[in-house]
């Protein structure tokens, strides 16, 4: 009748299911998942996954991105480590260089900075540390209300 396993026996893996940072959203500080990531409000710190990154077009982060693959159509400012696929769409805009194992980019992205690719390159990217957050996007965002 009752199931003999506990809840503190569960896999330590993805769901399946994606986190949302819903438009209207702000985060200040850094996140850090296994799972999927989709970004649609505003976040103002660092962002890690082992798996996908989805910035919507409203989307804005203000740090680095370190994902397996990751899709872009709005707003990023900060390092990007992408360990396959990173995909520039739309009307993106991208201020920060950018190390990924595969890019492509479509003809109205905009990117300002510098591109290294493949794996290797990937392997050795600098990133600013996980816990420091830019005081100018801290204060461009307080400045924003």
């Amino acid at each position: 009748m009752f199931n003999s396993k506990s809840s503190s026996q569960e896999k330590d893996s993805s769901t399946g299911l994606a986190t949302i940072v819903a438009s209207g959203t702000e985060i200040k500080g850094n996140i850090e998942s296994k799972g999927d990531i989709r970004v649609d409000g505003t976040l103002h710190g660092n962002l890690t996954t082992s798996s996908k990154v989805l910035v919507g077009p409203s989307g804005k982060i203000y740090g680095d991105v370190v994902a397996q693959q990751a899709d872009v159509l709005g707003q990023i400012n900060g390092t990007i480590k992408v360990t396959e696929l990173l995909y520039l769409k739309g009307s993106c805009q991208i201020n920060g260089n950018i190390y990924a194992g595969q890019l492509q980019v479509d003809a109205t992205a905009s990117f300002n900075g510098e591109c290294h690719m493949g794996a290797a390159a990937v392997s050795n990217a600098p990133l600013a540390s996980v816990l420091e957050i830019s005081k100018e996007s801290l204060n461009a965002a307080a400045n924003d209300q």
